[in-house]
């Protein structure tokens, strides 16, 4: 009787485990083809394609806009659903990536930055060589952005991450990585190139030209760097360079310090909640990033880093 029942759990599992391969087999050979897609410059092909993934219960893709979200009114830690050990670790976060936001002095200077650096999402100036310290801090930063963006429905179309003989080789030699749907910040650094050749202020104050889901994506996606050196580190390196390309959407956008203020809040609070959730797959996408696997690659190990945890 034992030996029976033992033979048929025994089967169950193997059925099961069986199953789960040919779903992840799919998975892989559908994110081939958004790589490719994404290499021939086709970013709507491919951004259709992962959101006919994020709808199949097998083989699909679970995490792809799947992150439990901080709701946009005032709010705080206390707020929220968290056991006290919990709350305890999310407020030290919290309040440690707002005091390296607030040492960027933001909305302090206008032309702090040459105009063409604010178009490429994340073009983080924020390593000085360190050899392989740096390229570690590198890493671990541009995963941030790629995993914030991928949970909240942003797909990545590239990155670049540079080796530790790059850094070696130039001071200034940066990590950056690239989103689809914010084709706004081109229009952004346009923007700013024609106020600082002309002296005319006209193209600010552009309310309404991108949707509040944009814009606050834009925020947490920014921030994800920032908030994973904070959790692997426990500080941040680097100029914030990132937070000055916030800081630069705002003025565009036209708002005011209390309006950007209110809006940087919640988003370090939403992307403290979604980086502190995914510690363990974040870890394991930038092992992918480091060997330069492709992005296809990259969410596959984001959705098998996920198998079996709570979104």
């Amino acid at each position: 009787m034992y030996s029976a029942l033992s033979c048929r759990f025994g089967g169950e599992l193997a059925a099961a485990s069986g199953k789960e391969a040919e779903y992840a087999k799919r998975r892989r050979q559908a994110l081939k083809r958004v790589d490719r897609e994404l290499s021939r410059g086709n970013f709507k092909v491919a951004l259709s394609l992962v959101k006919q993934l994020q709808r199949k219960p097998a083989g699909g893709l679970r995490g792809f806009g799947a992150a439990k979200q901080v709701p946009k009114r005032p709010s705080s830690l206390d707020e929220l659903e968290l056991d006290s050990k919990e709350l305890l670790t999310l407020r030290a976060l919290f309040d440690s990536v707002m005091e390296s936001i607030e040492r960027c002095n933001l909305f302090d200077s206008l032309d702090e930055a040459p105009s063409d650096t604010v178009e490429s999402i994340v073009e983080d100036g924020s390593y000085v060589s360190l050899k392989e310290e740096d390229h570690f801090m590198c890493v671990q930063h541009e995963a941030g952005h790629f995993l914030t963006g991928y949970l909240l429905g942003v797909l990545p179309k590239g990155y670049e991450i540079p080796s530790v003989e790059a850094l070696r080789q130039d001071d200034f030699a940066v990590g950056r990585v690239q989103f689809v749907g914010f084709d706004f910040l081109k229009e952004v650094a346009d923007a700013r190139k024609q106020k600082k050749d002309t002296g005319q202020v006209g193209s600010w104050g552009n309310r309404g030209v991108i949707s509040a889901k944009t814009l606050n994506n834009f925020s947490c996606v920014i921030l994800g760097g920032l908030v994973a050196e904070h959790l692997v580190f426990g500080h941040s390196e680097g100029h914030y360079s990132d937070i000055n390309k916030l800081d630069k959407v705002f003025q565009w956008l036209g708002y005011n310090k209390s309006e950007a203020d209110s809006q940087v809040k919640w988003a370090a609070l939403n992307t403290v909640l979604i980086s502190h959730h995914h510690i363990q797959v974040r870890s394991r996408l930038a092992e992918a990033m480091a060997l330069g696997r492709s992005i296809g690659s990259c969410i596959d190990s984001i959705e098998n880093a996920l198998s079996g945890e709570l979104i």
